[in-house]
């Protein structure tokens, strides 16, 4: 799309501010409009934050999957999902009076990192199927949109009418709804559209940059897409959660980074659909697989995490956090030794 490496890498910075500028005021907006529509932090997070913080991933992987380019595409979705639970061990970090897992514990989280577990499962078993696709789509995609959709339901159904409830301690920041807001809710609603609009276009921009910027430096599509795109498409969660612990919205917080790994599993679904090639699963890269277990592996300790419920770890950092850190490390060390 750009003709010179300064000008995709110029392209690819303002894209990246627009959407850490974009993503600071939507948290404060999505915080007002879960106490405003009676939805509460948990289940707006899940619908509407974490669908609008994922517009970048939805933009620039399908950008790169109709491009033919399987391994750009897959590498930043997936590279995308284990920087986002990285981010909730950088939250920990931020949120000094307890750990964070302890503090915004909840039935609706325990339920999205279990639902995350699933929907991370399908793509890989599709990795290993034999190579068939229908109509241009692998079996496993539609699936995925099911399972997403009931997973929803299931959540929905824990959030009210609950089996599993939290020990409530001095440490615990229950969702409470702020009676004052200023302004209409129409006006309201209208800059979270305007503000999810900038988000997704900023994010097509900036993989139009990254493609130009692999092509012109060598790099790979692995690298580029799991490193580079990952990070950058990623910056609203990270915006959106260390806004919301400093508005003091917690549950809104870790929803957040549950429902857009969620979503991005039907990210990972329009990948599919929109490669020209057949089936993305099958055209990839083997190590494209690292990246999903990462992210399950990841998922399961930070489950551990909001069932132990430690109150304060070393340094006031859980096990939980401290580890997930370690396992995303490692793992972005292997994928830039192998690609």
């Amino acid at each position: 799309m750009f003709s010179s490496l300064t000008s995709n890498i110029i392209i690819f910075a303002i894209a990246t501010l627009a959407i850490i500028v974009a993503g600071t005021r939507l948290t404060r907006l999505a915080d007002e409009l879960a106490d405003r529509t009676g939805l509460g932090e948990a289940l707006f997070g899940v619908l509407l934050l974490a669908g609008v913080t994922s517009l970048p991933d939805f933009a620039a992987t399908l950008s790169a999957a109709m491009d033919s380019r399987p391994d750009l595409a897959m590498s930043n979705v997936m590279g995308s999902m284990a920087v986002n639970l990285a981010f909730l061990g950088v939250a920990d970090m931020v949120y000094r009076k307890a750990n964070l897992e302890h503090a915004a514990a909840s039935s609706v989280n325990l339920m999205l990192a279990a639902l995350l577990i699933v929907l991370l499962t399908l793509p890989l078993l599709a990795i290993v199927s034999p190579s068939v696709a229908r109509w241009s789509v692998h079996p496993v995609t539609p699936v995925i949109v099911v399972a997403y959709l009931f997973g929803l339901h299931l959540v929905e159904r824990a959030r009210i009418k609950p089996m599993w409830f939290p020990r409530h301690t001095r440490q615990t920041v229950p969702d409470t709804p702020e009676q004052q807001h200023s302004g209409t809710l129409m006006a309201a609603w209208l800059s979270f559209l305007a503000l999810a609009v900038v988000i997704g276009l900023a994010g097509w921009v900036l993989m139009e940059a990254a493609k130009g910027i692999a092509d012109l430096t060598g790099l790979s599509d692995t690298v580029v897409g799991g490193l580079l795109t990952a990070l950058a498409t990623s910056s609203p969660e990270l915006v959106t959660t260390i806004a919301a612990i400093r508005y003091g919205a917690l549950t809104l917080a870790v929803s957040n980074i549950f429902g857009t790994n969620c979503f991005n599993m039907l990210v990972v679904a329009a990948a599919d659909a929109g490669y020209p090639g057949g089936s993305i699963y099958h055209d990839m890269a083997p190590v494209q697989m690292t990246w999903g277990l990462v992210s399950i592996l990841m998922t399961a300790i930070l489950l551990l995490g909001m069932v132990r419920r430690e109150t304060y770890g070393i340094g006031r950092i859980g096990f939980e956090s401290a580890a997930i850190l370690s396992v995303y490390v490692a793992a972005l060390s292997i994928i830039l030794m192998t690609a």
